[in-house]
C-alpha cells in the first residue's frame, strides 16, 4: 500500500513502558494506514498486549504518545476500540444489549443504544440474533457478536488481540474472509496482534514483527499480494517465501 497517498489512521510514535523499573517496550514506532490491516507478530513475551494497552490509553506510556488522526489521544482510553482475545460477552444480556452496552455506557440512550446497534446486525452477519443470549450462539457468531460491539465502541480504528485463536480451522478460515469484508464495507483500519504466522500472511498489508526483552520492532514486512487472496495462497511459492522470512526474523 502506498503510504504516501493514503490518510493515516494510527500513528504510535517511540512508546515505552516499564513496570516497577523493568522496561516491558521500549521506543516502539508504527502506523496505520486507512483501510490497512496490520499485524503485530512475536513470541509470548516481546510486549504485544503492553503495546496494546498503551495505544487503547488503558497504560499511560513512559514517553512517546499515540494519535488517532491528528489527535492525541496519548492515554486517553475509549477512543479507540479494543477487543481482548476472548469474546466477554456478558451471558445475562441478549446480544443486542451486549452489543450497544458501549454506546450506553458512554451515555447513549438505552432506547438510542438498541436502535443504533440493531442497525449493524445484517452487516455483521448477526440479523436474528437480537434477542438471542450469547450462550445461543456458536464461537463464530460469538466473535461476530463481539467484533460488532467493539466497532459500535469507537469506530474508525479497532485493536484485535488473538480475536479467532479459539476457533477451529473452516470457521477461521470463514471469520478472516468475512472480517476482511466487514472492513472494506464500514472503512475500518485494524491492528492486529497474532502468533499465527499463517495467519498474519493471509490477512495483512503489512506485519510487524515484535521481539527482544524490552520488546522491540525489529522488522517490517509488506505483504504485496493483492487481497482478498484466493482460497490457495497458503498453498503457493510467494506465501512460502513470505513464510520463510518471517521464520527467519522470528
Amino acid at each position: 500500500m502506498n503510504t504516501s497517498a493514503v490518510e493515516r489512521s494510527l500513528t504510535v510514535e517511540g512508546v515505552t513502558k516499564s513496570f516497577g523499573g523493568d522496561p516491558v517496550i521500549s521506543d516502539i514506532t508504527v502506523h496505520l494506514n486507512r483501510g490497512e490491516l496490520v499485524c503485530l507478530l512475536g513470541q509470548s513475551g516481546a510486549g504485544k498486549t503492553t503495546l496494546f494497552n498503551v495505544i487503547s490509553g488503558l497504560y499511560q506510556p513512559d514517553a512517546g504518545r499515540v494519535l488517532l488522526g491528528d489527535e492525541n489521544v496519548t492515554g486517553t482510553p475509549g477512543k479507540i476500540s479494543y477487543m481482548l482475545q476472548k469474546d466477554l460477552l456478558l451471558p445475562y444480556m441478549t446480544v443486542l444489549d451486549n452489543a450497544a452496552l458501549p454506546l450506553v455506557i458512554k451515555g447513549v440512550k438505552k432506547s438510542e443504544a438498541r436502535e443504533r446497534a440493531w442497525a449493524e446486525f445484517e452487516k455483521f452477519g448477526l440479523e436474528g440474533c437480537q434477542k438471542k443470549y450469547p450462550s445461543q450462539l456458536s464461537g463464530g457468531m460469538r466473535q461476530r457478536a463481539a467484533l460488532l460491539r467493539t466497532y459500535l465502541s469507537a469506530a474508525g480504528v479497532a485493536l484485535l488481540d488473538e480475536p479467532f485463536s479459539a476457533l477451529d480451522t473452516l470457521t477461521k478460515s470463514a471469520m478472516h474472509k468475512w472480517y476482511l469484508g466487514v472492513m472494506r464495507e464500514i472503512e475500518l483500519s485494524t491492528l492486529f496482534i497474532t502468533h499465527d504466522i499463517d495467519e498474519a500472511i493471509l490477512l495483512s498489508d503489512r506485519i510487524y514483527i515484535m521481539g527482544g526483552k524490552p520488546g522491540r520492532i525489529t522488522n517490517e514486512i509488506v505483504i504485496d499480494a493483492p487481497k482478498p487472496r484466493p482460497a490457495d495462497f497458503n498453498l503457493t511459492e510467494e506465501f512460502l517465501q513470505y513464510k520463510r522470512k518471517i521464520v527467519s526474523m522470528l
